[in-house]
Protein backbone atom coordinates (compact mmCIF):
# COMPACT_ATOMS: atom_id res chain seq x y z
CA UNK A 1 0.00 0.00 0.00
CA UNK A 2 1.17 3.58 -0.67
CA UNK A 3 0.24 6.27 1.15
CA UNK A 4 1.91 9.23 -0.19
CA UNK A 5 4.40 11.32 1.77
CA UNK A 6 3.53 9.01 5.01
CA UNK A 7 5.21 6.13 3.16
CA UNK A 8 8.06 7.81 2.54
CA UNK A 9 8.14 8.78 6.50
CA UNK A 10 7.60 5.51 7.50
CA UNK A 11 11.19 4.46 5.10
CA UNK A 12 12.77 7.68 6.86
CA UNK A 13 11.98 6.30 10.54
CA UNK A 14 13.25 2.89 8.94
CA UNK A 15 16.73 4.24 8.29
CA UNK A 16 16.86 6.43 10.67
CA UNK A 17 16.40 4.22 13.59
CA UNK A 18 19.81 2.49 12.47
CA UNK A 19 21.76 5.89 12.90
CA UNK A 20 23.72 6.67 15.97
CA UNK A 21 21.44 8.78 18.69
CA UNK A 22 23.34 11.35 19.09
CA UNK A 23 22.58 12.23 15.14
CA UNK A 24 18.86 11.25 14.95
CA UNK A 25 16.40 12.03 17.16
CA UNK A 26 14.31 8.84 15.53
CA UNK A 27 17.35 6.76 16.55
CA UNK A 28 17.48 8.50 19.94
CA UNK A 29 13.73 7.07 20.54
CA UNK A 30 15.00 3.30 19.57
CA UNK A 31 17.64 3.67 21.85
CA UNK A 32 15.42 4.60 24.71
CA UNK A 33 13.09 1.73 23.80
CA UNK A 34 9.01 0.95 23.74
CA UNK A 35 8.44 2.98 27.54
CA UNK A 36 9.50 6.01 25.98
CA UNK A 37 8.74 5.72 22.39
CA UNK A 38 5.20 5.10 24.29
CA UNK A 39 5.30 8.14 26.51
CA UNK A 40 5.98 10.16 23.56
CA UNK A 41 2.98 8.79 21.91
CA UNK A 42 0.76 9.57 24.87
CA UNK A 43 2.29 13.04 25.44
CA UNK A 44 1.69 14.05 21.97
CA UNK A 45 -1.87 12.57 21.79
CA UNK A 46 -2.50 14.99 25.29
CA UNK A 47 -0.72 17.90 23.40
CA UNK A 48 -3.26 17.42 20.30
CA UNK A 49 -6.06 17.68 22.71
CA UNK A 50 -5.12 20.70 24.26
CA UNK A 51 -4.27 21.94 20.89
CA UNK A 52 -7.81 21.43 19.47
CA UNK A 53 -9.35 23.94 21.90
CA UNK A 54 -6.93 26.75 20.42
CA UNK A 55 -5.76 28.16 17.08
CA UNK A 56 -5.39 25.50 14.18
CA UNK A 57 -1.98 25.85 13.39
CA UNK A 58 -0.91 24.87 16.73
CA UNK A 59 -3.27 21.41 16.20
CA UNK A 60 -1.79 20.37 12.88
CA UNK A 61 1.86 21.04 14.62
CA UNK A 62 1.06 18.51 17.52
CA UNK A 63 -1.47 16.36 15.47
CA UNK A 64 1.89 16.29 12.81
CA UNK A 65 4.15 15.61 15.99
CA UNK A 66 1.42 12.78 17.13
CA UNK A 67 1.47 10.92 13.76
CA UNK A 68 5.28 10.70 13.54
CA UNK A 69 5.64 9.33 17.26
CA UNK A 70 2.44 6.80 16.59
CA UNK A 71 4.51 5.91 13.22
CA UNK A 72 7.87 5.17 15.31
CA UNK A 73 5.59 3.10 17.64
CA UNK A 74 4.12 1.40 15.32
CA UNK A 75 7.91 0.69 14.00
CA UNK A 76 9.09 -0.56 16.81
CA UNK A 77 6.53 -3.22 17.34
CA UNK A 78 7.10 -3.96 13.70
CA UNK A 79 4.05 -2.64 11.92
CA UNK A 80 3.22 -0.13 9.85
CA UNK A 81 -0.08 1.95 8.02
CA UNK A 82 -0.57 -1.18 6.13
CA UNK A 83 -1.54 -3.00 9.10
CA UNK A 84 -3.79 0.10 10.53
CA UNK A 85 -5.11 0.16 7.07
CA UNK A 86 -5.91 -3.36 6.90
CA UNK A 87 -7.90 -3.18 10.04
CA UNK A 88 -9.70 0.05 9.35
CA UNK A 89 -10.90 -1.50 6.28
CA UNK A 90 -12.12 -4.74 7.84
CA UNK A 91 -14.24 -2.88 10.61
CA UNK A 92 -15.78 -0.96 7.86
CA UNK A 93 -16.59 -3.90 5.69
CA UNK A 94 -17.68 -5.71 8.54
CA UNK A 95 -20.52 -2.99 9.16
CA UNK A 96 -22.04 -3.08 5.66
Amino acid sequence: MEFGFLSELEQVIETNKKKDPSESYTAKLFYKGLERIAQKVGEEAVETVIASMSAKQDMKEEAADLIYHLLVLLNYKGMGLKDIVEVLEKRHTAKK
